[in-house]
């Protein structure tokens, strides 16, 4: 009740403010699992995204998020769930495959970090890791416009990203440099669409 109470605020402030516009097909086939895979550059963009899509998304965020009273709550609520970092993050890694067996969607921006500049950062492996062990699809998404409070937003949605790659329980280095790869010229594919 939450997130659909929160999506239609954050939907009419960037209708009435942002300008908000969504380019691509935002309804994603329901009950397939699949991970988000999206640029980042703004505290914005989860909230973005999340409106774009209309599918509940469970965005692995940073975990000091969730020692921030008031915040830590809301994010859980919304179905945010912590990266950890230490400790290789097994717990992190373990909710995430056990939501996308479940046929849910869950959004990771693979640069870890925000970028200054806009410019693509070099993407950690996790991402494609979970799309291979978890034998679902990459979704890439591009976003645009999230830095400030006055310009345009711009979403561009892609198309599924599919590995001919079963789940399994172990996956190579190479095969996950590969994915990310993939998915990464994708999005700056999407970007080159948005900033015509």
């Amino acid at each position: 009740m939450i997130y659909i109470v929160a999506k239609f605020i954050c939907r009419t402030v960037l209708l009435v403010i942002r300008r908000w516009k969504v380019i691509g097909d935002p309804h994603l086939p329901p009950g397939q699992g699949l991970i988000l895979v999206a640029n980042h550059v703004s505290y914005w963009d989860p909230v973005v995204i999340g409106c774009a899509i209309d599918r509940n998304i469970f965005f692995m965020a940073k975990a000091e998020l969730f020692h921030i009273p008031g915040l830590a709550w809301l994010v859980k609520k919304l179905g945010a769930f912590p990266a950890q970092r230490s400790g290789g993050g097994r717990t992190s890694i373990k909710r995430a495959l056990e939501l996308v067996e479940r046929g849910n969607v869950v959004g990771i921006f693979p640069e870890g970090t925000r970028s200054k500049t806009g410019e693509l950062l070099n993407p950690h492996l996790g991402a494609a890791m979970l799309a291979l062990k978890g034998g679902v699809p990459l979704l890439p998404v591009a976003v645009s416009g999230t830095k400030g409070f006055w310009g345009q937003v711009k979403v561009v949605i892609g198309k599924p990203l599919y590995f001919d790659t079963p789940n399994r329980r172990k996956v190579s280095r190479a095969e996950m440099e590969s994915v990310s790869r993939k998915a990464m010229e994708e999005i700056g594919r999407l970007l080159a669409v948005v900033e015509k």
